[in-house]
């Protein structure tokens, strides 16, 4: 059940990218269903999310900070696809992702799938995990990444 919530995550930030004519939650809802999700299933993903955006955030510390280089553990290296931690790697590189995210985005991934995490996957749990922080903020970021157009983020 946990991969099947994790495809309803990934749908419903498809449908958030896309800007879909601005579909309610029922509306959303009646289409996983006529995909053949079961009610049960779309709720968790819903619940899941909501507890997404409800988590606290430390308070920002504007601090000279020393870049940091995430090491993955045995169970994150068998849980994520190479691409998928490859893609972790360059978004915190870049400076998209700071250390707090990329924890949570991890942390998240591990506890909804069953098999191994792609990069599509990865990349719908980091849409929202970015979305839940600041919308607006990254915006930008979030639609060149999931386009794979790492140039336009330069420009």
């Amino acid at each position: 059940m946990r991969e099947r919530v994790l495809a309803i995550v990934t749908i419903i930030a498809q449908y958030v990218m896309t800007d879909r004519d601005q579909l309610t939650e029922s509306e959303i809802v009646e289409e996983l269903m006529a995909e053949g999700f079961e009610a049960e299933e779309i709720d968790a993903a819903f619940r899941w999310m909501e507890d997404l955006s409800q988590q606290p955030r430390k308070q920002d510390e504007r601090t000279l900070q020393v870049p940091t280089h995430r090491v993955f553990t045995l169970e994150e290296v068998w849980g994520l696809s190479a691409d998928a931690r490859g893609f972790l790697i360059r978004l915190r590189t870049l400076g998209i992702l700071d250390d707090e995210a990329e924890e949570e985005i991890i942390e998240r991934s591990l506890q909804v799938a069953e098999d191994e995490v792609s990069l599509k996957e990865i990349k719908a749990l980091t849409a929202l995990v970015l979305f839940s922080r600041t919308a607006q903020d990254w915006w930008r970021e979030v639609d060149c990444f999931m386009d794979d157009d790492w140039a336009r983020m330069f420009h």
